[in-house]
């Protein structure tokens, strides 16, 4: 039997656990357990840290047990890689193993008067102040502000702070440190793609910078030590892998461009999951963006190879959008059925829909912005705004890739794609026509856990797993090509572009903190009160 090497694919809002065939990349087996989402306060997402390693251990002995009725011995697993959601902020205590708060997700608003103050205090108000160390705007997105929020607004992490029992980790970290076991010896680490995403590190000396933890009064103490993406990092040490070298650790993102083999200078990939995510090489050197991307480390593929960079358009909401008309409006029972509503009405009969819910990310980083819903007429059905949906996700994706163009100067000819929803065909054939470009679609979707996987099984002390481009499997795909004419499509994609200047400087400060989040002020008087009259003048 050929080597199997397995991933964890953490995602925003579901674990899942791969297996795949180390010589072939094929999917052996895998299983997959929804996460939940809480939204205490408007603006505030966050999920339980507790929830997520109970549903990584589940997929885990799920999936072995599968792989037992497939008659597949599962100690042919040599390596396990952790690919993870980025950004999204944990603490824990060292010493009993517990989260002392939830995690705060990366599409989490709280810190939104923390960026907007140090926006004001940077020089000349520049949102970019930090970017020539970090690659990234001051924003709500990275893990600082909201490692900061904990700080300022959580007793038991201030406590923990000062007894020194505390340890601060993305995703990942957290995974790796409770696998390799927790309080008793676990492995506080993390790699370089995901310690790009906090703002707390430096991108060319590819470690934790004193100035930027100064900056944001973090204590380096607290930290995980920054990591290639591929070494073995410590061993699984309970579950029905104990002894399994943990050896693969990538952002999901830089795990996407790896399982897509985006690995020459120039390829790009664009991923659709819970947001949306646009990633291309650019070899050995940051590029810095001019137009509103960021600069990110995309991988380091072993201790002593040199770390690899890519630009990136994050768009906040992706599938998210197709959660929220489920779960919110209720105008759908099951994501699937998004495709078969929007296909009814074919149009979005001038209905534009931009998903601002978390502010715009790129290229504008606009954490004002709001969502919202123009055009409507009395014509206007939930098929229309299925319709819109889908496009919107299609335009967002076309705006950081012109970005992505701009910076470059050499025009992206084709678009890989991968992630969740590329299971619509409809909004795959949208995204062809929106782009006027070719859309490739792999066969086998799951390109995120298959880049941890690479990452893992190529591990110096795990080798299963060759990267040498002559023994890169090729992967089946299908092509989408563009369908309608260039004018019609510029033509939507200028109103759209009147719909996101309409969606901004909604939001200005956070809101107060009334139980229901929506005591906004008035004239000083709560919503539902009567303005406060102004005052009479005396006399005649």
């Amino acid at each position: 039997m050929d080597p199997l090497v397995a991933a964890i694919d953490q995602g925003t809002s579901s674990t899942r656990f791969l297996v795949f065939n180390a010589k072939t990349a094929e999917l052996v087996s895998h299983h997959q357990v929804e996460i939940k989402q809480s939204f205490p306060k408007e603006g505030w997402v966050e999920e339980d840290p507790k929830e997520i390693m109970q549903s990584v251990y589940e997929c885990l002995e799920r999936t072995c047990e599968k792989l037992c009725q497939l008659n597949v011995d599962i100690s042919n697993i040599k390596a396990v890689g952790v690919t993870n959601q980025r950004e999204t902020t944990l603490v824990w205590d060292k010493e009993t193993g517990e989260p002392l708060y939830n995690a705060i997700v990366w599409l989490d608003l709280r810190t939104q008067s923390t960026v907007e103050s140090l926006i004001n205090k940077a020089p000349g108000q520049n949102k970019n102040h930090l970017k020539h160390k970090t690659g990234l705007p001051i924003s709500t997105y990275f893990s600082a502000v909201k490692l900061r929020w904990l700080l300022d607004n959580v007793d038991e992490v201030r406590q923990a702070v000062l007894s020194e029992r505390a340890m601060f980790g993305t995703v990942d970290s957290w995974i790796i440190w409770c696998l390799t076991g927790g309080k008793n010896g676990g492995v506080h680490c993390t790699d370089v793609s995901n310690a790009s995403r906090t703002m707390l590190f430096n991108i060319h000396s590819l470690d934790w910078d004193p100035e930027l933890c100064r900056y944001f009064d973090v204590p380096m103490e607290i930290l995980p030590q920054v990591r290639s993406s591929s070494e073995i990092y410590g061993c699984m040490k309970s579950s029905s892998l104990a002894g399994v070298p943990i050896s693969g650790c990538l952002g999901d993102q830089s795990a996407a461009l790896v399982g897509q083999m985006c690995f020459q200078e120039g390829q790009a990939k664009s991923t659709y999951g819970t947001g949306c995510f646009l990633l291309r090489n650019t070899g050995t050197k940051p590029l810095m963006s001019d137009h509103g991307l960021l600069t990110t480390v995309a991988y380091k593929l072993g201790k002593d190879e040199p770390a690899c960079y890519a630009l990136e358009g994050s768009v906040a909401i992706g599938g998210a959008v197709v959660r929220w008309l489920k779960d919110n409006l209720g105008i759908v029972q099951s994501s699937s059925e998004i495709e078969k509503l929007a296909a009814a009405a074919g149009t979005s009969y001038g209905c534009y829909f931009v998903p601002a819910f978390s502010g715009l990310y790129a290229p504008y980083w606009e954490p004002s912005a709001r969502g919202i819903i123009c055009g409507l007429t009395q014509f206007t059905n939930r098929n229309h705004l299925a319709f819109a949906a889908l496009e919107a996700v299609c335009f967002q994706t076309r705006e950081i890739l012109d970005a992505m163009n701009q910076d470059s100067g050499v025009p992206l000819t084709q678009l890989q794609v991968d992630g969740g929803m590329t299971s619509n065909r409809l909004l795959m054939q949208l995204q062809a026509d929106i782009l006027c470009i070719p859309v490739v679609l792999p066969t086998m979707s799951e390109t995120t856990a298959l880049g941890a996987a690479m990452a893992a099984g190529a591990a110096e002390g795990v080798g299963v797993w060759s990267l040498s481009p002559s023994h890169l499997p090729h992967a089946a795909s299908e092509t989408y090509e563009p369908r309608i004419n260039t004018e019609e499509s510029e033509f939507r994609f200028a109103r759209w572009k009147k719909a996101v200047q309409r969606s901004m400087n909604w939001e200005t400060t956070e809101p107060s903190d009334n139980a229901n989040g929506l005591g906004k002020k008035m004239n000083g008087a709560p919503w539902g009160a009567p303005p406060t009259p102004p005052p009479t003048r005396a006399g005649p």
